[in-house]
């Protein structure tokens, strides 16, 4: 077997929901060895309702990682906590400010007694502002992004996206910046540093010209549905079945393509389309041809129509219709992994691909505190009868 490109990279995960403990995942699934840092009796949030359980969520998200128990509201578990921390590569953490300077775990106070580990603080406001002591979810960050203002039908009140899209984006800005920062430290000498990432700068970041639209003109970017007001068309639409099917024709290529795949090529050609401003001015017009046209076509012939003329397209695909496309399965987007509880699970492969080095999952979510002797004995050298005695005082 190849060997993983983080092999030999310690991981401690001190974190909890959500995008903290992926974080942790991503470097996970590229080899790094993986310590997750659980309340005794009770675990991990994803792990379900009762205590120590194993959702298929925690058998997903906490692959490749192994379990121990340790509780650092007592002096005794913050002590144990910071002896394990500097035998790590990299800490990866989520508390709030004010809880990482009672517990001794903020960022001067680690950055002392670690000074060549890369530490991840994942917070919902950053450790510097106004509101950094705020706490946060992927629902309030993607409100304070400006993601959930702009996202649903003009007319209506916005939405949030139907997934934890921000708690995964910065999740994999969190990895980003922890192999940016080990390459730093292991090929510059440079020792470890602080990684200072806030939950709502992930969905900001993909705002696009949004603030420099503002800047420049005072434009505030508003709520369009599934349209782009400079893109057209771009848009969904209902098929003769029922479904909604996604299209993409907005350069003048793409629109001459669809003008002769509808059997109207004259549409390209017209003053009221042919270019993008034009067909940008003109768009309740044209949306209402497109979709005339669709309507007499089922969604999966529809998007096998578009896709045979090179125009993008693809039906609005379900979880249930994800499972079953033979392209997610082909290419191994999605793979079966053997798991004690639960048989063969599907869930979503490492990513991305590499073609020297592809992450692999070794292991699904472990049960509660399943390595503490492993960690505890192997790596702090203490004793059966210290871990006798920490189990009895709660302490792990």
């Amino acid at each position: 077997m190849t060997t993983l490109p983080l092999a030999g990279i310690r991981v401690l995960d001190l974190s909890t929901v959500l995008a903290a403990p992926v974080t942790a995942t991503f470097l996970g699934d590229f080899g790094a060895d993986v310590v997750k840092v659980e309340e005794p009796g009770r675990g991990d949030f994803t792990r379900g309702t009762a205590a120590g359980a194993r959702s298929a969520y925690w058998a997903q998200e906490a692959r490749n990682k192994k379990s121990v128990t340790l509780d650092l509201r007592t002096e005794q578990g913050r002590r144990i906590v910071r002896d394990l921390i500097p035998r790590f590569d990299v800490v990866v953490t989520n508390y709030r400010p004010p809880t990482l300077r009672s517990w001794g775990l903020d960022p001067d106070r680690l950055s002392e007694l670690a000074p060549d580990t890369v530490l991840v603080y994942v917070t919902g406001y950053g450790l510097t502002g106004p509101y950094s002591d705020r706490g946060s979810f992927d629902r309030i960050a993607s409100a304070f992004a400006g993601l959930t203002y702009v996202t649903g039908d003009a007319d209506r009140d916005p939405v949030r996206s139907g997934y934890s899209t921000i708690d995964y984006m910065a999740a994999y800005l969190g990895a980003f910046a922890v192999v940016t920062a080990l390459y730093h430290r292991d090929t510059a000498g440079g020792g470890g540093q602080v990684v200072d990432l806030a939950l709502y700068e992930a969905g900001f970041r993909a705002s696009e010209d949004a603030l420099a639209a503002y800047a420049t003109t005072g434009r505030v970017r508003e709520r369009a549905g599934n349209r782009n007001a400079q893109i057209v068309p771009a848009s969904d639409f209902t098929t003769s079945d029922g479904r909604r099917v996604s299209l993409h024709a907005g350069t003048d290529a793409l629109f001459r393509r669809l003008s002769r795949l509808m059997g109207l090529p004259e549409l390209a050609e017209s003053e009221q389309y042919a270019t993008r401003a034009a067909r940008a001015a003109n768009a309740d017009a044209l949306y209402g041809i497109i979709g005339e046209w669709v309507a007499q076509h089922t969604a999966d012939d529809l998007a096998k129509l578009l896709n045979e003329a090179d125009i993008p397209a693809s039906p609005l695909m379900n979880i249930a219709d994800i499972a079953a496309d033979p392209h997610y399965r082909e290419r191994g987007t999605l793979v079966d992994v053997p798991d004690p509880e639960f048989g063969d699970l599907s869930m979503p492969a490492p990513l991305p691909r590499l073609s020297r080095t592809p992450g692999s999952i070794r292991s699904t979510g472990p049960a509660l505190g399943a390595h503490n002797t492993e960690i505890y004995q192997g790596l702090l050298g203490l004793s059966d009868q210290e871990i006798v005695a920490l189990r009895a005082d709660g302490v792990i």
